[in-house]
């Protein structure tokens, strides 16, 4: 496994980040909340042994984006919890509900997260910004507030965010210095912005509606704004809601129905993405321990040169990714160009 440094946190991450999503059986996306707070057995079950699989090849981090997750991880990690990095927020109390932004919410999804993964402290608290940014400063400076007086009761010891509107993320990373971590999305058709601002097609960046003039202005690379700033970043949605796939994402306590062609495309994007020396980590959400045997490989194989043939494939795979973009993720168009 290979590993990066997480900007100035300092810390030594694995390149292939667990992420928080698991599937039910049947495919769909999983619980905010289970039932009565009661962790079904399968869950347990299917979470502890993917756990255990990533800590045996040295994956060291896992995001957490909702309470079940947390849960489910908390159970998974117990006795080994110093084994891994803990990054996460609940989205119960996530700052892109406009009732959630305050202090007493924000302290509430500390809090929760906390008790909900039997931990007494979060290695980083990265609130869930609004998937449309435009936040106002004074919101995201009481995040800030928040977050020094949890780090001086030993409960957090770094601070993220994420969103998933590229101009405002940018617009985070440069006047709050505060978010050490930024997880923003990366697919196979993401390409870093030239420095030279005269090289930028600029019809090819989407824009915002109704966005402040200064949140639209995409002439400097977000990239080249981290560097800056020494931000660690960390990339999402490598598999564009498994777009990339020719079959349907599943759940756990089924056989693995991904094909031979499937499992290396996914190696090949994971090592696309990690082929950008600015990305620390790239978050994966895996069903099945064998998803974590087929995606470790990626930070192996990343190291040799892709033949002809697999570039080829990339190529394809990604213009046809694009093409069938359903209209819940257009947003990702706006990450073309970072």
């Amino acid at each position: 496994m290979g590993y990066r440094r997480l900007g100035r946190t300092e810390l030594m991450i694995s390149e292939i980040v667990l992420g928080g999503h698991f599937n039910d059986p049947r495919g769909r996306h999983a619980w905010d909340r289970f039932t009565d707070d009661s962790l079904p057995a399968d869950v347990a079950a299917n979470r502890a042994d993917v756990v255990s699989k990533c800590l045996d090849y040295g994956i060291n981090y896992v995001d957490i984006t909702n309470g079940a997750e947390a849960q489910a991880y908390g159970a998974a990690l117990k006795g080994r919890r110093d084994r891994i990095y803990l990054a996460a927020d609940d989205a119960q109390y996530a700052m892109r509900q406009d009732r959630n932004r305050n202090a007493e919410s924000q302290m509430q999804s500390i809090e929760s997260c906390l008790r909900k993964l039997s931990t007494d402290h979060l290695d980083i608290w990265r609130p869930q910004f609004s998937h449309t940014g435009g936040h106002r400063d004074i919101d995201v400076q009481m995040c800030i507030d928040v977050f020094e007086r949890a780090r001086q009761q030993g409960k957090v010891r770094f601070l993220g965010m994420s969103t998933h509107d590229r101009a405002w993320a940018q617009h985070a990373i440069e006047n709050f210095p505060q978010y050490m971590v930024a997880y923003i999305p990366y697919t196979l058709k993401s390409r870093v912005t030239p420095v030279d601002p005269r090289a930028i097609d600029r019809a090819q960046l989407y824009e915002p509606q109704g966005q402040e003039s200064w949140l639209r202005d995409t002439r400097k690379g977000l990239f080249e704004t981290a560097r800056t700033h020494d931000t660690g970043i960390i990339t999402t949605k490598p598999f564009s809601a498994g777009l990339v796939f020719s079959t349907p994402p599943q759940g756990f306590g089924r056989p693995d129905a991904a094909t031979e062609v499937d499992r290396e495309l996914a190696r090949l994007t994971l090592a696309y993405v990690l082929s950008n020396p600015d990305i620390s980590g790239v978050a994966v959400g895996m069903m099945l321990p064998q998803h974590v045997d087929n995606n470790v490989r990626a930070s192996f194989e990343r190291r040799n040169p892709l033949e002809t043939s697999a570039v080829h494939r990339l190529q394809g795979t990604a213009e046809r990714m694009w093409a069938q973009l359903p209209l819940e993720y257009q947003w990702l168009r706006q990450w073309e160009r970072v």
